[in-house]
């Protein structure tokens, strides 16, 4: 899709709007060891073009697998954005208290977990860094297949701060909310400490675009249980799709998930800056 084929949303995002799930690539930075894709550039001004486009003012900004556990690319796109952005970088046992501290006062929020191939760190650390993490005020963003939520679930219960779960649970491919992995998203939802980002239904879907069907029984009922957790999120620039969606697209999916405007515009704003310290 090119430029000029960009369009704006149906939905009118209000003020202080924020995208909470988007990434920053460079050639300059070096690609990790770990990482299975390198994206094309897609820096600031590319970014900026999108905020201007669905009248969006804050991001948060999220290491990607192609950097590892080297948070500088992120870091200096974040610098641009001053207090608009937040940001959810990759750290690890070697990590050292100073660092954390130092990120924090970047304003990094979170620490991801990317269990799925080409992520950076392990499951058995998960435990450790959510308790360190916790300590500055962090919560966990993680990403798997939510298929397999009900063998993570006792340990994702223990967490002592926020879970943030992404991109609708992604299940792979999409469930019935009535299966078992699927309850147990709903019970870490029930615990008050765990938030939902409605986003990149292309990750999971099998019934493809323009609505992505197959994955609004999840989206919705996710909605549902807890409207004051959940979030919105463009995975900008969409990495590893051949053909990348329409931004506006994506954000006009919270139409067909979320019936009550005022419960849209919560997800656009209060909720992401109660969970980012907005």
């Amino acid at each position: 899709m090119t430029s000029d084929d960009k369009k704006n949303s149906r939905l009118t995002v209000p003020k202080k709007g924020c995208d909470t799930h988007m990434h920053f690539y460079n050639a300059k930075f070096p690609t990790a060891p770990s990482a299975l894709m390198t994206p094309p550039d897609a820096w600031i001004d590319e970014y900026r073009l999108l905020q201007k486009r669905l009248n969006l003012e804050r991001v948060v900004i999220v290491q990607p697998t192609t950097y590892g556990t080297d948070n500088s690319c992120q870091l200096e796109a974040m610098k641009s954005f001053g207090g608009n952005a937040r940001g959810v970088m990759v750290a690890d046992t070697s990590t050292s208290d100073e660092e954390l501290d130092r990120l924090t006062r970047l304003g990094v929020r979170g620490v991801r977990f990317h269990m799925l191939p080409g992520g950076a760190v392990p499951w058995e650390i998960l435990e450790q860094m959510a308790a360190r993490v916790h300590n500055f005020g962090w919560h966990v963003q993680l990403q798997m297949n939510g298929r397999d939520f009900p063998e993570r679930e006792e340990m994702l219960k223990r967490l002592p701060g926020g879970l943030v779960v992404d991109h609708v649970g992604r299940f792979t491919g999409p469930v019935p909310i009535d299966d078992p992995a699927f309850k147990v998203l709903l019970r870490l939802l029930e615990s008050g400490r765990c938030w939902v980002k409605l986003s990149a239904p292309y990750e999971s879907s099998e019934s493809g675009p323009p609505d992505w069907s197959d994955i609004a029984p999840e989206a919705r009922e996710l909605a549902k249980a807890a409207p004051e957790r959940m979030l919105w999120a463009s995975n900008w620039p969409h990495p590893g799709q051949k053909n990348p969606p329409d931004e506006a697209d994506l954000l006009d999916l919270l139409l067909n998930w979320v019936d009550d405007k005022t419960v849209r515009d919560k997800i656009l704003t209060d909720n992401p800056a109660e969970l980012y310290g907005f």
